[in-house]
């Protein structure tokens, strides 16, 4: 069933259609939410807030995006409201303890770099850590990002650009500085 008729039919009340929709897109938008907020229960409460605002204004969705794009974009309101209402953006530092559990098998020098990564990712601002996940982690490419954000698309590739910048800075052996800056 293609996803015209599977939105029909939620419309009509079939909670078959619903679950269907919902089993489709659940996965994606928790990982989003948890990748924005570093929290299981606030993503989890994020992707239940989203599918209960998707399901309310179905009605409202035109078609002119994907229906996946519509999501992500109530997702990423969602969470971005939730992490101004509760203040708890830098509390993710607790969440990458619990992540270094699963990665306990990785040799030192890996998890130092997979550790030293999420920190780097962690300390962008909003605007660039989103724009970061939803294409090099999530996949999107930059049109579906400045709809999801309804940005320009031009906005979406700079906030990349100085994304990636940003995090070769931070990431970088001597601390952030260039070769120039250390005399070399």
């Amino acid at each position: 069933m293609n996803e015209s008729q599977l939105i029909e039919r939620v419309l009509a009340g079939d909670a078959t259609a619903e679950r269907t929709l919902y089993d489709a897109h659940v996965d994606r938008i928790y990982r989003l939410a948890y990748r924005m907020t570093g929290d299981e229960t606030m993503s989890e409460d994020c992707t239940q807030e989203t599918f209960i605002r998707a399901f309310d204004n179905l009605v409202s969705f035109q078609g002119r995006s994907a229906l996946s794009t519509w999501l992500h974009s109530i997702a990423v309101s969602v969470v971005l409201n939730s992490i101004r209402k509760v203040k708890r953006l830098r509390q993710r530092e607790t969440e990458l303890d619990d992540a270094t559990l699963g990665l306990v098998a990785m040799s030192k020098p890996d998890l130092d770099l997979r550790l030293g990564l999420y920190r780097a990712i962690e300390q962008l601002t909003d605007d660039l850590r989103l724009v970061f996940v939803l294409h090099d982690m999530e996949g999107y490419k930059h049109q579906e990002i400045a709809d999801i954000l309804d940005v320009p698309l031009g906005t979406s590739k700079t906030r990349l650009f100085r994304a990636h910048q940003l995090l070769r800075e931070t990431l970088a052996p001597s601390g952030g500085q260039t070769a120039e800056e250390d005399g070399l």
